[in-house]
């Protein structure tokens, strides 16, 4: 009996695991994404309402149906993959009832869509090298945050007086120095009125641009590239270590084969 469950469990494990039922769900994470943006317009849901509440309850029992397929073919082997748990947390916050006190999190059922990253193997190499760039992430981050804690103590004390919406304390400080970071109207709306003032304000504006967009970020995003580089890299060794595997295992069993015929 036990050899007969196991048996099953293996099958189990061989069909969600097959290419056919991942691309099959992957089309209904797609799917039910479009549902899920269709049901922002009144538009169409004061047409088709019911039968859009209708196909998402549908995709979303699809997904429980997978997710207990696994659990049964894997038992507590499941919670040692962190994509299967991710899946089970995004599938387990779309059931919580709408009419409950934590109907907020009803809105989290966009979170669906996320599992096209544990679907798709290219999606799970970038957020792989993502999570593998975070040690080293931290540190320019240190690195920014001090700069930053700098850069707003100065500005504070400089620009303070004359424009207190921008720099009249060290939070102000440092969003309006985010802004200028992110060259997102930093010229117009705050540099050149304070060099209205201060007509020396370029002489701190400019290095602080110069250390922290083109220089601390860009650090950032090559920590990350050379993450995704090194994932690829062990991917590929991974591959031709199971190709030589395989090669050895034949040629092995073809020379087995030789000595049982010389014999």
């Amino acid at each position: 009996m036990a050899d007969a469950r196991m048996v099953e469990r293996n099958r189990i494990n061989d069909f969600v695991e097959s290419p056919a039922f991942r691309n099959a769900i992957f089309g209904i994470i797609i799917f039910n994404a479009i549902l899920l943006g269709l049901e922002t317009s009144p538009a169409v849901m004061s047409f088709a309402g019911g039968l859009i509440h209708f196909l998402d309850t549908a995709c979303l029992a699809i997904f429980v149906f997978e997710i207990a397929l696994k659990l049964y073919a894997r038992r507590l082997r499941f919670f040692t993959n962190p994509w299967a748990v991710f899946d089970l947390f995004i599938v387990g916050v779309s059931l919580i009832p709408g009419s409950s006190g934590f109907s907020v999190l009803r809105a989290l059922r966009i979170l669906r869509v996320l599992r096209i990253i544990s679907i798709a193997p290219r999606l799970r190499r970038v957020v792989e090298g993502f999570i593998t760039a975070l040690p080293g992430m931290g540190s320019v981050f240190l690195l920014m945050a001090i700069i930053f804690y700098i850069g707003s103590v100065m500005a504070t004390k400089l620009f303070g007086g004359a424009f207190p919406e921008w720099f009249g304390n060290l939070g102000l400080s440092a969003y309006s120095l985010f802004q200028v970071m992110t060259l997102e109207s930093w010229s117009m709306g705050i540099v050149r009125p304070v060099m209205e003032i201060y007509p020396l304000a370029w002489a701190f504006f400019v290095p602080f641009i110069m250390v922290t967009t083109f220089a601390v970020v860009n650090l950032l995003v090559g920590l990350i590239v050379n993450s995704m580089q090194d994932a690829h890299h062990e991917e590929d060794v991974a591959k031709t270590d199971t190709y030589r595997d395989e090669v050895l295992t034949r040629l092995e069993a073809i020379e087995a084969k030789l000595d049982r015929a010389n014999r």
